[in-house]
């Protein structure tokens, strides 16, 4: 599956590893968690040098739970940081928001990618920010907000009802004038799901190339680990490197994680198993 990064075309053989950098102070994980400008950058740099292919910087917390935060704060955080990184690395840096003003000031910094939680639903101005500034966008599937997501999870079929949301906001985003190359979808594991949904999720990963993009995942120290082992999220590698793995050997191509390090060793070793 071809899609486009920046400049950059990568044809799915490589797994690519997302490192998480949260520019916050209440991401349900407190490892990922870096509120200072120069910390950030620091630990930029070291997931860099572990092998992350890509940086995506957040500056509102969604969990479970979270309250929203405004445009004016989101940018305050993550703005210095991103134009530190790309003054220092070329690695593609990603902007996790779904505002359009957020965007274009991060994609004027640098970012060349947007990670919306949204799928481009929650501001109407954002789909011609990602087209007119021709960069990549990711397309999550979220029930509720984070406010209301996890309260009663329901679906017909997970599967089916989270790959007929995902073509229909392919559809908007080209529609919007993104070619189809630049869009990456990702199921959202932990949005609005329950634990069953999760694993149905899973077990049928493959299938969302089925919406023509590539896929990415983000299930790292989540609380499904949690409920499947009873770990603490400082205690969950091991499950995040199960569900890693198992996302490379279905053919996923971005794995959005924690622990780049490790996971890195991972991606590589299950894509050479899978040849």
């Amino acid at each position: 599956m071809q899609f486009k990064l920046g400049e950059t075309l990568y044809d799915g053989s490589r797994p690519l590893i997302m490192g998480i950098l949260n520019i916050t102070p209440d991401s349900f994980y407190p490892g990922s968690r870096y509120p200072d400008t120069a910390g950030a950058v620091e630990k930029a740099l070291e997931m860099v040098g572990q092998g992350a292919d890509i940086i995506d910087i957040g500056g509102e917390s969604s969990r479970p739970g979270a309250e929203q935060i405004t445009a004016e704060e989101e940018s305050a955080r993550v703005m210095p940081v991103i134009r530190a990184l790309t003054s220092k690395s070329s690695v593609p840096v990603s902007i996790d928001t779904g505002r359009a003003a957020v965007a274009r000031q991060a994609v004027e910094k640098g970012a060349c990618i947007v990670n919306d939680i949204s799928a481009l639903r929650f501001d109407p101005d954002l789909a011609d920010v990602v087209s007119s500034t021709n960069v990549s966008v990711v397309l999550m599937h979220m029930q509720g907000t984070p406010e209301t997501m996890q309260s009663d999870p329901h679906y017909d079929n997970v599967v089916d009802d989270i790959l007929a949301f995902l073509n229909e906001r392919v559809r908007y985003a080209v529609s919007h004038g993104i070619p189809e190359e630049r869009i990456i979808v990702d199921p959202g594991i932990g949005f609005g799901k329950s634990l069953d949904h999760n694993l149905t999720i899973l077990r049928n990963i493959g299938r969302f190339h089925e919406t023509g993009c590539a896929v990415l995942v983000g299930a790292s120290r989540k609380s499904m680990i949690g409920k499947i082992t009873g770990a603490p999220v400082e205690d969950r590698l091991w499950g995040t490197a199960a569900i890693t793995a198992h996302c490379v050997l279905s053919g996923v191509e971005i794995h959005r994680v924690h622990d780049v390090a490790s996971m890195r060793q991972i991606c590589d070793v299950a894509a050479a198993i899978r040849g």
